[in-house]
């Protein structure tokens, strides 16, 4: 079950938010026999997993890969009964760059000499760089002074020619939903340092978009979610939370509950809405500080995967194109073919509150990728990140230049009775599902040991 009444009794742990993070919290609190109640805002469990249909196919209009590494996300799938798909990836990938498309196969698209060999001695100064700060303290390193340092700048030093600078920017939106001006560079390298590299990030096979799931991500929270003891508090936005020496009172949507006590499983951005006594707390302002990226996920059918038949693996990524990147997410009983991608960072916001619209710009685009066939779609879904009440962009919380060093050490530190979770306070796999669930891991076993320390 998922839905319940409210009621006024005392429980053990209260865990607001049911996306990933707080449903593995719940699960891992009610292994130790804990009394836990989640709360969630939403009418449905999976936070920034979303489901949706298409064409007569449930797809994800929310978080949907599963990278080489996921482990944690992997064995869920399993024991859900859920197969991952590997993304595919046969073919040729498209590029277009000043609004001319090209073809090409590999990581690195094809680009003049100099902008191929900028690129490469700025992937291996990455690796180096990431290699000097811990994703878990990245405030503690000796680059911390690149926090008052944007991504933009240093890719203006390393950068030089407009292929490579293009190619770059396409793969910081496609990752961040974010402008290279926008991002620190400390939290940058922290972010890669978590992930692997940057060619990780960007990469289908072998990388974080190596796999999917079959049916949905969405039905791995749905069964995180029936395991629980006590069914998801659902519609019920949290408030207000009041501490004392002995608990915190929990107002929501529905009433109030009283817990020994809480974990907020929501992005920062997001989680300084609620009050509180204090109120004005690091945590708060790190919040004011760390914006959600800008993110449109859309997806378009076809009556066939089209594509495939010119040799074309229906990626494509461009510069000047407002639908980018793109991949091919078509159901492998060949029912028809589907094309997933985003609008991101600058094109998001563009086309933000303006359904009909970017409708038209993502066919115009796709048109322009993959010809005229691509005119013609079946059926058509997205969704609009930015516009999303409970969580107001997409994928992840963002640093602002000079947050991390100001204020990162209230990411994860407990407030008083107040605890955080979310793929956002993860030391690896930061910003994807593996990281949500390794926070609700932490977030559990921090909260249990405190009880255990009371008691």
């Amino acid at each position: 079950m998922i839905h319940s009444a409210s009621d006024d009794t005392a429980i053990d742990v209260a865990i607001i938010g049911a996306g990933f993070a707080g449903l593995n919290a719940a699960r891992e609190l009610e292994k130790r026999g804990l009394r836990v109640q989640v709360l969630e805002a939403r009418d449905r469990v999976g936070g920034r997993s979303r489901p949706g249909q298409l064409n007569g196919v449930t797809i994800d209009t929310g978080g949907q890969w599963v990278g080489v590494g996921h482990e944690r996300l992997t064995r869920l799938a399993q024991e859900a009964g859920a197969a991952l798909v590997p993304q595919y990836g046969k073919g040729r990938k498209v590029l277009q760059v000043d609004g001319k498309a090209r073809t090409y196969t590999g990581l690195i698209p094809p680009v003049s000499p100099r902008a191929l060999i900028e690129m490469q001695l700025a992937l291996v100064a990455l690796r180096h760089l990431q290699k000097k700060v811990d994703a878990a303290r990245p405030w503690e390193s000796a680059l911390a002074p690149l926090d008052n340092e944007t991504l933009a700048s240093w890719q203006k030093r390393w950068l030089r020619s407009r292929g490579a600078r293009a190619i770059f920017d396409i793969g910081v939106r496609a990752v961040f939903c974010a402008r290279p001006g926008q991002l620190s560079m400390l939290h940058f390298l922290s972010y890669l340092a978590a992930n692997h590299s940057f060619d990780y990030l960007i990469s289908a096979e072998g990388g974080a978009q190596a796999a999917t799931v079959q049916g949905g991500m969405h039905q791995l929270t749905t069964h995180l979610a029936r395991q629980l003891r006590t069914p998801v508090l659902l519609e019920a936005p949290v408030m207000r939370l009041e501490q004392s020496d002995t608990g915190v009172v929990v107002t929501h949507g529905k009433g109030t509950l009283r817990a020994t006590r809480v974990i907020v499983a929501m992005a920062p951005s997001m989680a300084r809405k609620i009050a509180g006594d204090p109120v004005h707390t690091a945590r708060d302002k790190l919040g004011e500080r760390m914006p959600m990226g800008s993110v449109i996920k859309c997806l378009v059918a076809y009556a066939t995967p089209f594509w495939r038949e010119q040799g074309l693996s229906g990626e494509f990524v461009s510069d000047t194109a407002p639908f980018s990147p793109v991949f091919d997410h078509s159901p492998a009983d060949g029912s028809c073919g589907i094309l997933v991608g985003f609008f991101d960072g600058p094109e998001a916001l563009r086309w933000s509150g303006d359904p009909d619209g970017r409708r038209r710009a993502v066919i115009e685009s796709l048109v322009a990728a993959f010809g005229p066939a691509a005119a013609t779609p079946v059926d058509y879904i997205d969704h609009d990140w930015i516009a999303d009440p409970w969580s107001e962009g997409c994928y992840v919380g963002l640093p602002a230049p000079g947050a991390l060093t100001e204020l990162g050490r209230a990411l994860r530190a407990p407030h008083g009775r107040v605890h955080w979770a979310g793929t956002e306070t993860a030391t690896a796999w930061t910003g994807y599902i593996e990281g949500a669930l390794a926070s609700g891991e932490a977030a559990a076993q921090e909260v249990a040991l405190a009880l255990q320390a009371e008691r």
